[in-house]
């Protein structure tokens, strides 16, 4: 349950409810993580444009791979609360080889 808090904003700690029920804290957590994916998808599109000009071409290039890194990290934790979420709901999951 700390993991789905640590990855949202620091105020839905503040929600006794989300904390007593990790079911909801799962889906909003996974709501959550899902507009942020979709942030740095639209940050990623648009940073040449809006910021590609005010900043050394290096920095550019600087940005943008940290823009994906985090992308990459925000797809993971939103696919681990999903899968949480429906660990939660009681899904049976089978184990791959």
């Amino acid at each position: 349950m700390l993991w789905l808090l640590d990855q949202c904003p620091p105020d839905y700690r503040a929600y006794a409810g989300w904390r007593r029920h990790p079911i909801a804290l799962a889906w909003l957590a996974g709501r959550h993580l899902d507009g942020q994916v979709v942030a740095m998808r639209d940050a990623w599109r648009e940073a040449r444009v809006a910021i590609g000009p005010h900043v050394p071409a290096e920095a550019l290039t600087e940005i943008l791979g940290q823009i994906e890194a985090e992308g990459i990290r925000l797809l993971a934790a939103s696919r681990s609360a999903r899968l949480l979420h429906e660990a939660l709901q009681g899904k049976v999951f089978a184990p791959r080889l």
